[in-house]
């Protein structure tokens, strides 16, 4: 068996890339085929390095794999057996292993990969519980395969653009710091005189860096072990990540990617919901719990609400803060006209076009904004060495 990258249209003639897992190009354009999927061209691919418990590029294949045991009828228990045969890690075959036989002894979906949350993103069992009760576990498995494929590449564009600058700032601290440390201290009292001991602050301030370079470093390092166990932290509550979404969504252009990617997600997830004849305060919850979104999650259930009580999804979502009111009212004109599938549909595209977009401008801005960032870094030790030099001609300059 071999991975295949695929790009397909569906029956309603949207674009579609992923890959699938088949034993030759013919076998997965079959495979895609069976999925409703009118396939463009097949290529050979390969599974990323894992990089998580069981390997974000497992996790891909695995998704990719129930999505279609679910689309050919197969029962999820036996399933999920005939999945963990195929595995060749341990662990990933392990785990399935023991998913399928809580399932078999009647635990819920939801708390059965609830129950092993570390392995599996954020509200992923909700996001099976969601597809198994409407019926369209498989579509809404490859949507999730989309998304997942769309933050990864936004996560590539993020390494490769800091990895050549950082590799730079590592270097040129490692230099800095010998400088400040055995070379630039001797010249502290020949400065001094040059100026009569009144050094500029900016000189002053390198000298008192340089006196003080190891606890800098140890500082710098407490502080950075300190942000991570903060996320770790909060990543282990629902309000905790909530809060680490909202400093997320507050990084210019990082924030609206993201934002965009989740609201391209729920429009996806919405357009099946509504085709598998859920109500909307239902297609809200469901459609929110989709995206993996706990901000969304809890923005859209006081949402929900409204809506159960009779008000219209646009008068609802008046204090909404992920949804912005294009997305409401589009909804909102979708069910007037009886066209709401259309129009969450095409919510979904523009907003995965804006995502795609997102990617293109943080690949140009990323890699200048750190080069300025070492760039002043190196400056600013540099121009402080040459400050005193400067104040000496200026003075004798003004004595002449």
């Amino acid at each position: 068996m071999a991975i295949f990258q695929y790009n397909a249209l569906t029956s309603a003639g949207r674009l579609m890339k992923g890959s699938i897992e088949a034993g030759s190009p013919q076998d997965a354009k079959n495979l895609l085929g069976q999925m409703g999927l009118n396939v463009n061209s097949v290529e050979k691919g390969k599974v990323e390095r894992p990089k998580t418990a069981i390997g974000r590029g497992e996790f891909l294949l695995f998704n990719q794999q129930l999505a279609s045991i679910t689309r050919a009828g197969i029962p999820l228990e036996r399933g999920l057996r005939e999945l963990a045969r195929d595995i060749s890690s341990r662990s990933m075959r392990k785990l399935i292993e023991e998913i399928a036989a809580d399932l078999e002894a009647g635990v819920g979906i939801e708390e059965a990969f609830g129950k092993r949350e570390k392995h599996f993103p954020q509200l992923y069992g909700r996001i099976l519980k969601a597809g198994v009760e409407t019926g369209r576990l498989s579509e809404m498995l490859t949507s999730l395969n989309r998304h997942l494929e769309l933050a990864g590449h936004t996560r590539r564009i993020i390494f490769e653009a800091i990895s050549y600058p950082a590799v730079i700032f590592v270097l040129a601290s490692i230099i800095i710091t010998l400088v400040l440390r055995f070379i630039i201290p001797q010249f502290k009292a020949v400065l001094e005189e040059m100026v009569g001991g009144q050094l500029n602050p900016v000189t002053t301030g390198v000298f008192t860096l340089a006196q003080n370079i190891i606890p800098f470093w140890i500082g710098v390092a407490i502080l950075v072990g300190a942000i991570i166990l903060i996320f770790a932290l909060l990543s282990s509550s629902a309000a905790g990540r909530r809060r680490k979404e909202a400093f997320l969504m507050a990084i210019p252009v990082i924030g609206r990617l993201y934002h965009h990617s989740v609201l391209s997600r729920m429009a996806q997830a919405m357009a099946i919901l509504v085709g598998a004849g859920c109500d909307m305060a239902e297609c809200l919850r469901l459609g929110a719990v989709a995206t993996g979104s706990e901000k969304l999650v809890y923005d859209t259930e006081r949402l929900a609400e409204r809506v159960e009580q009779g008000t219209n999804v646009l008068e609802a979502g008046q204090e909404s803060w992920m949804l912005p009111r294009l997305f409401l009212y589009s909804v909102q004109l979708g069910i007037q006209r009886n066209e709401l599938q259309d129009n969450l549909h095409s919510l979904g595209e523009m907003y995965a076009n804006q995502a795609r977009a997102g990617q293109s401008r943080l690949q140009a801005v990323l890699l200048p904004v750190m080069l300025v960032v070492v760039g002043g870094f190196l400056g600013t030790a540099i121009l402080a060495m040459f400050l005193p030099m400067i104040q000496v001609v200026t003075s004798l300059s003004a004595a002449g």
